[in-house]
């Protein structure tokens, strides 16, 4: 494993773990300044491509925002979600992720559990992939959302999956929509990082979709804290500019392009 996957996994019980997703250099650039973890999620289904789920997202869609969001990446951990059916089984896995990681220059790949996947990612670990698990709602496979961890039976299975995966050699699992005491349990009972989403604050870390905490997604569930109404501001910016304009106040004569400088 790298240097960064290493620190990730030394935060465990020491200082909480932060990740937020990116699909674009700009907003990478920003986050890099703060985050533990960047995640290139399969969520730009929803927030860049107006889809009802993720599983139309292509290698191709995977790879051309990992490119733009490296280059906006320094210090963080660039973690890469695998889309739906890239992964069917432990060549097609090993394949498309060596595809991901050669093209982008990521850190890792993150795989959604179903049924027994843990087993592609002990294969991928074997040939030296670095791998993030991910328990609890799927949405690569689950359609219908629902709270998990709601019994001790349900608590019981999601803890056996964490240390299934956690014994495939993955180095960090995500929680998504547990209950707390499901999230706690886990937590407490396997030895690589919790990253939580929806999950409590008893996980390692947390991670959001950024759009979702910007208030510019239009998805805006309990678990989400909204830290700006990113769409207000956007909103008055371009009614401004749509006046500037029709009032030929925009542009003026310092914006003309005279001579040689540009900038």
């Amino acid at each position: 494993m790298n240097s960064k996957i290493n620190k990730i996994i030394s935060k465990k019980n020491k200082t909480k773990i932060v990740s937020l997703t990116a699909y674009s250099k700009s907003i990478a650039k920003i986050l890099d300044k703060y985050c533990d973890i960047i995640l290139v999620g399969d969520s730009m289904a929803n927030v860049l491509y107006a889809q009802k789920n993720t599983h139309k997202i292509s290698m191709d869609n995977i790879i051309q925002h990992t490119l733009s969001v490296k280059l906006g990446v320094k210090k963080s951990l660039l973690v890469v979600d695998m889309p739906k059916g890239s992964y069917n089984n432990p060549k097609t896995a090993l394949k498309n992720a060596r595809l991901i990681l050669k093209k982008t220059s990521c850190d890792a790949v993150k795989l959604e559990n179903y049924k027994n996947n843990f087993k592609i990612i002990k294969y991928l670990v074997q040939q030296k992939i670095p791998v993030m698990g991910h328990i609890g709602f799927t949405p690569q496979f689950k359609k219908k959302f629902k709270l998990e961890g709601q019994s001790n039976k349900e608590t019981q299975n999601l803890l056996k999956e964490a240390r299934s995966i956690e014994n495939a050699g993955a180095f960090a699992v995500v929680l998504e929509c547990l209950t707390s005491y499901a999230a706690k349990k886990i937590t407490n009972q396997i030895k690589i990082p919790t990253i939580g989403i929806g999950s409590s604050s008893y996980c390692d870390g947390q991670v959001l979709v950024t759009d979702d905490m910007l208030g510019i997604s239009g998805f805006y569930p309990k678990f989400v804290k909204k830290y700006q109404n990113l769409d207000r501001i956007i909103e008055k910016a371009v009614k401004e500019y749509t006046r500037d304009v029709k009032l030929n106040k925009f542009p003026t004569k310092k914006h003309f392009l005279n001579g040689t400088k540009f900038r």
